[in-house]
């Protein structure tokens, strides 16, 4: 249904902004006055880790344990705390930008489209072969094997790291793990005691966050807020779209331990709203012409326990409940539950071996409200996901490392699927490594792909396949980390995908669509980023990307655009990054990034430049100045007659904490 007029749903958070702005400078008085040494002391200094600190960085993602970023063998980005303070990241997706080994499309305000290594989805093959968990908690769709990305939310000053692997990762993770791997890591509740207030606006939009947490030495807490809202974007000709969105988020976390023994908790309940814009629909200023919004809530709760064994094992389960719910007038309304455990053990060294083991076992339920335009039938579906692995790091030599594992997983639609991988590291000294890798990972159906349904005659416009294969990869990849001197770190990837059994959407003899798996394809490329020291306050950080994709159909397939979308990715990426630390008050971050045109739909490519300033100008307190896309606004993803421009935007941060 038509919507006749309906205003901008912001201007309530200016107004809030202003109270709490107002509430800020008051308790910012009283706490420098009482705890200025206190403050002082749980400041974060503006100088980042060092090019040696960086290459320490502990990752978890690459083999499930512990381990130097140096020596991980495969295709890995951290993307710090300071990255993200430093860029002016307001949003989760936006903070994923500084991963040069992910291509970041927006295509409207809440529609994000997010990949590794191409395959980046189209309206026929949607972004799905990338995992992504947020402490541990998988955020994907069982609807479509993809991400919601205006659903998945945290809050930025309370996140640790993100891991991001570009590759397979299915023999540690699990199907649907093919392109690559986001972990969201959140800090432990004993770093973030105290109170924390973070009140931004920008001219296209404005948000407001909380956190307070406390505790003792064995037991600490933290409990948060946020709320945010977003204007309308535009076209390329400056007329509105109607995908206004505000959301707001309230969670907790509690860590403690006890012996050998420590346990967190942590919970979230999220609701949004945001405008619909119908297909090539234009807001008039003032008005509406989107139908009607779409509702979003959610709520999760997880729990992690980790025991530390004798001679250096461990083991660890975890277990966590999801609900969301999304209604999408007039199309559809989708209601799911997802309960999930899993269980891991780590043993201890066994002369050159290093095996770590475990297993998952995942329960869904989805109910999805059809209506005369869409339907999956059955409606409402209950699924049952389980899997074991097993990996063994053997130390061939004192340099030389051959990691094998695999993973038996069985999933609802086509059964037993087996991802082995192979994995051989050399350091070829303290500060260099190679590597090289196998692997075959599969994208398993989901509800769209077998129960998605479109009325019509005879007698469904598309129907789902009953007969649908699991989307098949085997990825080759050899890689060089290293670091020279103090000053200079860099890592270079090469890979080759071969991929198999791809969706397809092919016509019937009696004129319906129906999804197979018809099409064929191979994609090779090269990956690299470095940082390095200029000086003491200067740092320069670089990457860079380039694909070459290749896809055909099978003989007999009639499908007539699967080929031309598929591969609708840029051919190359770059970005540079420079910080300037002025003292230990002031610093400058400039960027610039650069993206390729894409095919189908053709998308121009273009030129980003994002500027902030940071100024922490008393105990406590920080003020930043935030410029986005200051070159002028461009498109990213869609047709054009539909397409937002993402645009220029100024914004203010600010940031009390005691």
């Amino acid at each position: 249904m038509l919507r006749s007029s309906a205003p901008d749903r912001v201007p309530f958070l200016p107004r809030l902004l202003l109270m709490l702005g107002m509430a800020t400078a008051s308790c910012a008085v009283a706490g420098e006055r009482a705890d200025s040494k206190r403050s002082d002391e749980r400041q974060t200094e503006f100088a980042d880790l060092s090019i040696e600190e960086l290459a320490n960085i502990d990752v978890t993602s690459v083999s499930k344990r512990h381990e130097r970023l140096q020596d991980a063998p495969a295709s890995v980005f951290v993307i710090t705390a300071d990255d993200i303070r430093r860029a002016g990241s307001r949003s989760l997706p936006e903070a994923l930008r500084l991963a040069p080994n992910l291509q970041v499309a927006r295509a409207n305000n809440t529609g994000y489209y997010i990949s590794a290594r191409g395959m980046n989805g189209t309206s026929n093959s949607p972004a799905n072969k990338l995992l992504v968990m947020i402490d541990g908690r998988s955020v994907y769709s069982p609807l479509f094997s993809g991400v919601f990305w205006d659903e998945p939310d945290v809050m930025l000053e309370d996140v640790e790291r993100i891991e991001v692997i570009s590759g397979p990762g299915g023999t540690l993770w699990g199907v649907n793990a093919v392109s690559g791997v986001i972990n969201i890591t959140t800090r432990h509740a004993a770093d973030t005691q105290g109170d924390l207030l973070v009140l931004r606006g920008d001219s296209d939009g404005a948000q407001a966050a909380f956190r307070h947490g406390a505790g003792g030495a064995d037991h600490s807490w933290r409990v948060y807020g946020k709320v945010f809202g977003i204007g309308r974007s535009e076209l390329r000709t400056g007329q509105a779209i109607d995908d206004a969105w505000d959301q707001g988020q309230i969670g907790f976390r509690s860590d403690w331990e006890r012996g050998n023994d420590r346990f967190s908790v942590n919970g979230n309940a999220w609701r949004g709203h945001q405008g619909q814009p119908a297909p090539g629909a234009i807001a008039a200023p003032g008005a509406s012409a989107g139908i009607d919004d779409i509702h979003t809530r959610g709520v999760n709760l997880s729990g992690r326990w980790e025991r530390a064994l004798e001679g250096g094992g461990s083991f660890s389960a975890q277990a966590y409940y999801d609900y969301r719910y999304r209604q999408v007038p007039p199309t559809l309304t989708d209601a799911v539950d997802i309960a999930d455990i899993q269980l891991q053990h780590s043993l201890p060294t066994i002369g050159a071996h290093s095996i770590v083991w475990g297993g998952e076992y995942r329960y869904n339920w989805d109910h999805v409200t059809n209506s005369r335009f869409v339907a999956f039938l059955p409606a409402k579906d209950r699924q049952t996901w389980a899997s074991l692995f097993a990996q063994d790091e053997i130390a061939l030599r004192d340099n030389l490392r051959l990691t094998a594992g695999a993973r038996y997983e069985r999933n609802p639609y086509t059964g037993a699927e087996f991802l082995p991988t192979l994995r051989l590291s050399w350091r070829v000294s303290p500060a260099h490594s190679l590597w090289s890798a196998w692997s075959r990972t599969v994208r398993a159906p989901s509800r769209l792909d077998v129960d998605a349904y479109i009325p019509g005659v005879p007698p469904f416009l598309l129907a789902g396949g009953p007969r649908v294969r699991a989307e098949v990869a085997r990825v080759f990849e050899l890689g060089y980390r290293g670091q020279v001197g103090q000053d200079l770190s860099y890592s270079v990837t090469l890979y080759r995908n071969l991929y198999d059994h791809l969706r397809t959407q092919d016509l019937s003899s009696q004129g319906t669509i129906e999804f197979g798996n018809q099409m064929n394809g191979r994609a090779h490329g090269i990956e690299a980023w470095a940082s390095y020291q200029m000086s003491d306050a200067w740092r320069l950080s670089a990457g860079a990307t380039a694909l070459r994709e290749r896809f055909s159909l099978k003989p007999g397939s009639r499908d007539a655009g699967s080929v031309a979308t598929t591969g609708a990715d840029p051919a190359y990426t770059a970005q540079l990054r420079s910080n300037y630390a002025f003292d230990s008050t002031r610093e400058l971050e400039l960027a610039v990034r650069r993206v390729g045109a894409t095919g189908r739909p053709a998308v121009p490519g273009y030129t980003a430049v994002d500027l902030r300033f940071g100024w922490r100008f008393a105990p406590g307190m920080a003020l930043s100045v935030i410029g986005a896309n200051l070159n002028g606004g461009h498109g990213e993803y869609g047709a054009e007659q539909v397409r937002a421009e993402v645009p220029r935007t100024l914004g203010i941060k600010l940031v009390w904490q005691r």
